[in-house]
């Protein structure tokens, strides 16, 4: 066991990864990996909140993982593992339920979010979601959870049910999880909305650049993307949300930073901004939609990272099973 500190996070396979997912997440995960204990999950568990078609839910899985792999992740530094393949995470779930209130979940904004989007389909799945996303990060005893600004109140949740078992049993039986938030890049907005993330799932593809975009594609998207009508390049979020978008996205990609950016294109106009940008991201892609398609052909290749990734993960969740099962008073097994 590593004496690192423990980082887990983890992506739904559902719609399409985005620039977005890169910037605000999969970049951080990479740099990750050289200094901390990381698992990488594919939460298939959680993306069954929304009813998905079997096929499809499998297929992304695949896609995902070798979106992962071409990104730099990589299964000899991090444990990349699929949710469902580790039984421990519905073990703790249930238990975790019952330490948690019905009013704490009531409070969870993004399930009165979500409840309003899916009308036909408000299962007790979604109102449990973040007791599930709790357990994922207490099996692990994860030291540090890389979070947006729409999952900090399910963290605080997982750390809530940390201490509250803790006190209960009287022994140290979870970490109680630290936030880690990225202070650059954490956040790529909707082309057509740069008021709103950019969505793996949004109805309007035309918002997001997604990972596996042709280059035309990538082009004609980010040249109708929204900025405003002064013609002045200048990264101001509140001022001009749609060019400080683009200038995200720019330096994300050119790995420059923002102030370079704005010093190089004074004087210009949004066109010539917008068509370097566009050349900087199918840059960005060409290389990896190419290691992508390498791993998609390897398909007992990609069955051994997931099985290694469960066996590893399966590993390290059955001790804190054993330890708040024993606590809860459960008889031994066989």
């Amino acid at each position: 066991m590593s004496d690192k500190p423990v980082v887990l996070s983890g992506i739904q396979p559902s719609g399409s990864l985005t620039l977005g997912n890169y910037v605000g997440a999969i970049k951080n995960w990479v740099a990750l990996q050289n200094s901390h204990d990381c698992l990488f999950a594919l939460v298939d568990m959680h993306a069954i909140t929304v009813r998905q078609d079997p096929a499809a839910l499998r297929e992304r899985c695949h896609e995902f993982l070798c979106l992962y792999l071409a990104l730099g992740l990589d299964p000899d530094r991090a444990t990349l593992f699929v949710q469902s393949h580790v039984s421990g995470h519905a073990q703790l779930a249930w238990l975790l339920n019952c330490h948690t209130s019905m009013g704490e979940l009531r409070r969870m904004t993004q399930f009165k979010e979500k409840a309003g989007t899916h009308t036909d389909n408000v299962n007790a799945g979604l109102f449990d979601y973040p007791v599930l996303m709790a357990a994922d990060i207490l099996l692990y005893q994860a030291d540090a959870v890389p979070v947006g600004d729409d999952q900090k109140q399910h963290l605080e949740l997982a750390r809530n049910l940390a201490e509250r078992v803790n006190a209960r049993t009287g022994e140290r039986v979870f970490t109680v999880p630290e936030p880690f938030i990225p202070e650059v890049g954490a956040r790529v907005m909707r082309l057509g909305d740069p008021t709103a993330k950019m969505s793996k799932s949004d109805d309007v593809p035309a918002n997001s650049i997604y990972l596996l975009d042709e280059p035309k594609t990538v082009t004609k998207k980010i040249k109708r993307a929204v900025t405003d009508s002064d013609g002045e390049i200048r990264y101001d979020e509140a001022q001009k949300p749609g060019l400080s978008n683009l200038l995200s996205i720019y330096s994300a990609v050119a790995d420059r930073p923002i102030a370079d950016l704005e010093r190089d294109y004074a004087g210009f106009g949004y066109g010539r901004l917008k068509g370097d940008l566009a050349e900087a991201v199918v840059a960005f892609l060409e290389p990896l939609q190419k290691r992508y398609a390498e791993f998609s052909a390897d398909r007992a290749g990609l069955a051994d990272i997931l099985a290694r990734g469960a066996k590893a993960a399966s590993q390290r969740a059955e001790p804190t099973i054993e330890h708040v099962y024993r606590l809860t008073g459960f008889v031994p097994g066989g």
